[in-house]
C-alpha cells in the first residue's frame, strides 16, 4: 500500500535570507479500475481507501446498486490497480466525460441525473450546521499532516459518521459511497459535508447516495444549484460556524431550536434514491 503523504525537502525564503526545511505533501497517483478483468479507466487519486473509491464509483454511476452486485474487490500488490469482480455483467460506459474535478474527474457521458426527487428528508435546527462544519474540519487527518487535500463527511445531522480524504473532491465523495456500501452503514437521514466546491457532479454524487441536504465550506455551481432544486436537495454553501447560504429547499434548515430527535421522528428520508 504507498503511502498518502511524501516527505520532502524545500527551501523557505524570508527578508534576506534562505532556510531549508522539511515537510509532507500529499501524493497524487494514477490508480486503474480494471471491471471484470478489463481496465476502465484511469483516478488520479491519493492512495487511500482505494476499494471503497472503486465501488463508490461504479454505484455513483448507477452502474451497481449494492454489494450484492459485487463478487469481489482487490487491490494489486503494488497499489496502482483495483480489480472488481461483479456477479452480473457490465457494460463499459462508451465514453467518458471529464468532470470539473480539481484532479480531472471522469463520468459516463450517459450518466444524466435521474432518481425521484427527495420530498422530505429530514430538518437540522441552523445553530447544528456550524457544528458539523466544525466537526469537518476536525476530522482532516490528512490535511493536518500534509495540507493539499479535500474532505468530505457523511452525517446523521449529529455526529461526523465516515469521513474520505483525496487530492480530487469527486474522489472524496465515490470514497463515502463506498465506505457506505463495504462498512453497511444504514442512515435513516444523510447530509454531506465537504471542503470542496459543489459542481453538478458532486451534487450528482450526493442525490445518488440519497443525500438531503449538501453543505459546503465554498461555493456551488450555477448547474449544481438547478440540479438540487429539481431534486430536492437542501444546498448549502460558505458554511462557517455562525454564517451560511442556502440556495435551494431551505425548509430543512430550522430556525428554532427544534431538537434533532423532533426532526428525526417527523421527516424520514428513503434509504436509497435509486
Amino acid at each position: 500500500m504507498k503511502s498518502a503523504n511524501l516527505p520532502i525537502n524545500y527551501n523557505q525564503y524570508s527578508p534576506g535570507q534562505w532556510e531549508a526545511k522539511r515537510t509532507e505533501v500529499i501524493v497524487e497517483t494514477p490508480v486503474s479500475l480494471t471491471v471484470n478483468g478489463e481496465i476502465w479507466l484511469t483516478f488520479m487519486c491519493t492512495p487511500v481507501h482505494l476499494e471503497a473509491l472503486a465501488i463508490g464509483f461504479l454505484f455513483n454511476e448507477g452502474l451497481i446498486v449494492s454489494l450484492d452486485d459485487i463478487a469481489d474487490v482487490r487491490l494489486c500488490a503494488a497499489g496502482d490497480n483495483v480489480d472488481v469482480w461483479t456477479n452480473h455483467e457490465l457494460e463499459k460506459p462508451g465514453q467518458w466525460r471529464r468532470t470539473s474535478g480539481c484532479t480531472g474527474g471522469m463520468t459516463s457521458v450517459a450518466n444524466e441525473t435521474r432518481g425521484r426527487r427527495i420530498s422530505n428528508g429530514g430538518s437540522l435546527p441552523a445553530g447544528r450546521v456550524g457544528e458539523l462544519v466544525a466537526q469537518l474540519f476536525e476530522s482532516q487527518e490528512l490535511y493536518k499532516s500534509s495540507g493539499g487535500v479535500h474532505t468530505s463527511a457523511l452525517s446523521d445531522g449529529k455526529r461526523i459518521i465516515l469521513t474520505a480524504e483525496d487530492i480530487g473532491r469527486h474522489n472524496t465523495l465515490d470514497k463515502l459511497a463506498g465506505r457506505m456500501l463495504l462498512e453497511e452503514i444504514r442512515l435513516m437521514r444523510k447530509i454531506i459535508l465537504t471542503t470542496g466546491r459543489i459542481s453538478s457532479e458532486m451534487l450528482q454524487k450526493s442525490h445518488r447516495m440519497g443525500v438531503s441536504i449538501v453543505i459546503s465550506r465554498t461555493s456551488p455551481s450555477s448547474l449544481s444549484i438547478e440540479l438540487a432544486e429539481n431534486l430536492g436537495v437542501t444546498l448549502v454553501g460558505y458554511a462557517r460556524r455562525n454564517r451560511f447560504n442556502v440556495y435551494t429547499h431551505p425548509q430543512r434548515i430550522l430556525l428554532l431550536a427544534t431538537s434533532i430527535s423532533q426532526a428525526h421522528d417527523e421527516h424520514i428520508l428513503p434509504e436509497i434514491v435509486a
